[in-house]
């Protein structure tokens, strides 16, 4: 049996970001590189790649021109969720009380998550 790392390998998706690469972003890589990989033509402008990772980032935030991210229904009691999005800089803006009908819980809050985007990261249009 072979994994895909054993043969040539693309990839590309979208990271919310981590300690790694501090911001949410479009990414692409390829394993091994072919010759030439990193010095390809990008578009949009915002595009580039980025040799600490080793791979092309395109940040979210520049690709779309928000200057915030905000999620209107976070259950309160999927704290695994909730845990998640506090480590990658969303705050509780306010929860709404019993907004969720929980199959185990009954009604529970659902919280508005916010994280503000740095304003240097967005372009001015």
């Amino acid at each position: 049996m072979r994994n895909a790392m054993d043969a040539q390998e693309v990839a590309v998706g979208w990271w919310p970001g981590d300690t790694r690469y501090g911001k949410a972003a479009f990414y692409a890589y390829a394993h091994p590189a072919p010759a030439g990989f990193a010095e390809a033509a990008l578009s949009p402008a915002a595009a580039r790649w980025d040799a600490a990772l080793g791979e092309y980032v395109l940040d979210w935030a520049a690709s779309r021109g928000y200057r915030g991210i905000q999620f209107n229904a976070v259950v309160e009691t999927n704290t695994s969720a909730v845990q998640l999005w506090e480590a990658l800089g969303f705050d509780i803006l306010t929860t709404v009380p019993d907004a969720f009908d929980h199959p185990d819980h009954g009604y529970v809050g659902l919280h508005v998550m916010y994280r503000r985007l740095a304003v240097d990261d967005v372009p001015r249009r």
